[in-house]
């Protein structure tokens, strides 16, 4: 049973951030989900796939995993490559680019 610690991506559907700051643990899946003959459900009995626990640091989640025994795989937080820009500033005369319409 391993887990995965990372720092979960900005949602497509936000303009905000949140969600973004704690670092996620998640457990991979133990055994295959196995599909229910009568309804088509997909199931497994591997309840550590339902659960995350959320710590403030990369840190804090990898000491509880080497506390409580768990093989861990820890992924780096990308850096955010994002231009901060106000709608005034399109119509700003110090602008980079040509204004095109």
């Amino acid at each position: 049973m391993t887990a995965r610690i990372y720092k979960p991506a900005k949602n497509a559907m936000q303009s905000g951030a949140a969600n973004t700051k704690n670092w996620v643990l998640e457990f991979d899946l133990a055994e295959p989900r196995q599909v229910e003959p009568l309804m088509g459900w997909t199931s497994s009995s591997d309840m550590r796939q339902q659960l995350r626990l959320r710590f403030e640091t990369q840190a804090e989640a990898v000491a509880y995993c080497e506390k409580h025994g768990i093989a861990y795989q820890a992924f780096e937080a990308k850096p955010v490559a994002r231009r901060v820009m106000s709608y005034s500033d399109n119509f700003s005369f110090k602008r980079r680019e040509s204004w095109t319409h």
